[in-house]
């Protein structure tokens, strides 16, 4: 088709609708439900990469140390990934009775065997 055949019907179409101003509203609103699917998508499949990297991994403290909340590492001690969304970690310490916790993704690389 040629580019006077798409113009043709943009501007049927743009009638249709109530005009080029409304026909651009709706372009741009079917865009960001696009748009926003697509992200929940991705977020999904990430959470299920992650779930699956850390299922029933304990990973293992190598230094006595607080973090800047306050919360006690013991050396030996272990922990489990429960979530991660970027550099917040959701962890469950083991032998903790108000589990679970964030925490830092880069601290628990510097304190544990966390990868």
């Amino acid at each position: 088709m040629s580019n006077l055949g798409w113009y043709q019907k943009m501007t049927t179409l743009a009638k249709k609708v109530g005009g080029p101003l409304s026909l651009l509203g709706i372009v741009l609103f079917i865009g960001s439900v696009i748009g926003d699917a697509i992200k929940g998508i991705v977020k999904e499949v990430k959470k299920i990469i992650m779930k699956k990297r850390y299922a029933n991994i304990l990973f293992t403290i190598s230094t006595d140390t607080t973090d800047k909340q306050g919360l006690k590492f013991q050396k030996g001690g272990q922990f489990r990934v429960l979530e991660a969304d970027g550099e917040a970690v959701l962890i469950e310490l083991l032998g903790n009775k108000d589990n679970p916790y964030f925490v830092s993704g880069n601290f628990l690389r510097t304190i544990s065997d966390f990868k």
